[in-house]
């Protein structure tokens, strides 16, 4: 037994691993192509709205506006995608249901406990096994391929940042778009682009189509994580109806148990709200 966990030890040092087992890449092909597909379309509409839009236009207070809104926002909705594919949801340490392990996470001899006959680890209350990373998740609410990664418990506020900015500098593109397609027809397409009439329409509406499709969906998942944490239910404990047997916090609670204590923090993808010592001491990877 002891000999099996510690080969389940080494395999969890490198799986869903890089950079020397420093930082948590699940190495699934579908999600990678995913992720790289989201930063290229965050990288188009930054070159249309910057180059076709902004930087042409004849008003200076509206381009240079703009321009750091739009830009900022899309730093963040990338910096919220990288925190959120990069981050450990919260993965259960493989092979860890050994009789030391047991002792040691304070169960007593005839208590009850669920272990994953999959990863072959002691699941604490309300993980789940994925399927795709391959391990049991804290509070996981669902595996997401355009981040490749599960939202669990340590990473669902970058998720719902990266929502969050998506949904901002998709809104504002097609404001910007719709603007432009104005001001381009009222000018009679004299001086509105620094490419041909034909060329500009047809980055403007695949703009415009694109900024709307991640629009509608990122605004229906912000909608959806936001309503998770305000009733304390992930998405698959909704999804199974699953019959509540922990302790539901309290609204503010729940936010403050993903965000951390309010504060300007609570928007920045590089600030992650503390754990209960405890907690990262039991379930660490």
């Amino acid at each position: 037994m002891e000999y099996e966990y510690m080969l389940m030890r080494n395999e969890k040092e490198t799986q869903n691993r890089c950079c020397g087992g420093r930082v948590w890449c699940v190495q699934d092909i579908c999600g990678i192509i995913c992720a790289i597909l989201t930063w290229s379309l965050i990288l188009y509409a930054e070159f249309v709205v910057t180059m076709v839009i902004l930087w042409p236009n004849p008003y200076k207070a509206y381009r240079y506006i703009n321009f750091v809104i739009f830009n900022t926002g899309s730093f963040l909705a990338f910096a919220s995608h990288l925190r959120t594919m990069l981050s450990d949801p919260g993965a259960v340490p493989k092979g860890n249901a050994t009789k030391e392990m047991i002792q040691q996470l304070g169960y007593q001899e005839g208590q009850v406990f669920f272990k994953c006959p999959k990863c072959c680890s002691i699941k604490p209350e309300r993980a789940h096994h994925c399927s795709v990373c391959q391990r049991c998740i804290r509070k996981m609410d669902h595996h997401c391929p355009w981040i490749n990664n599960c939202v669990g418990e340590n990473n669902q506020k970058f998720f719902v940042l990266f929502t969050f900015y998506i949904a901002f500098i998709s809104i504002h593109s097609i404001f910007l778009a719709v603007n432009q397609f104005c001001l381009c027809i009222k000018n009679e397409w004299r001086e509105c682009s620094n490419y041909s009439p034909p060329a500009t329409v047809i980055l403007l509406l695949f703009l415009i189509l694109e900024a709307l499709l991640f629009a509608v969906f990122t605004m229906i998942m912000l909608g959806t994580q936001l309503n998770a944490i305000w009733t304390d239910e992930t998405g698959i404990e909704q999804l199974k109806k699953e019959e509540a047997r922990w302790v539901k916090k309290s609204r503010w609670k729940s936010f403050q148990a993903v965000f951390g204590h309010f504060s300007l923090a609570w928007f920045s993808p590089f600030t992650q709200p503390l754990r209960a010592k405890h907690e990262n001491y039991l379930y660490s990877v």
